[in-house]
């Protein structure tokens, strides 16, 4: 995996996201469809690049929330579910952000679990 950067990827380019969250565009980077994935950025991310993240994207949590509510949840366009799959990049990041001060969980070695499935969005 590429070593991590504190600068914005072109995938910005790729992932649009509502204009009302332009703003976020710095972040591109963490939309990412699957469980796996966003757990690889984690793990692949500096602690000051999730801080980052965190810092920026979960004031917006709740306005961000309640803009993904007025779509309906199967039949997303893609600039709303590439803003939920952002969303869902911050609740990976939240618990080394605010618990554990570190990416991986504590005391957890070399294991991991993979999950056989995910919710489609």
């Amino acid at each position: 995996m590429a070593a991590p950067t504190d600068q914005p990827t072109d995938r910005a380019h790729t992932a649009p996201l509502p204009a009302e969250f332009a703003d976020l565009a710095p972040f591109s980077d963490w939309i990412l469809a699957t469980e796996p994935e966003r757990y690889a950025k984690r793990l692949a991310s500096s602690m000051d690049e999730m801080q980052r993240l965190y810092d920026t994207v979960f004031p917006r949590l709740r306005p961000a929330m309640d803009y993904i509510d007025k779509y309906d949840w199967n039949d997303l366009p893609d600039e709303v579910r590439n803003l939920f799959h952002l969303l869902q990049s911050l609740v990976m990041v939240s618990f080394p952000i605010e618990v554990w001060k570190q990416p991986r969980v504590p005391d957890s070695g070399a294991a991991y679990l993979d999950i056989v499935r995910e919710p489609v969005v």
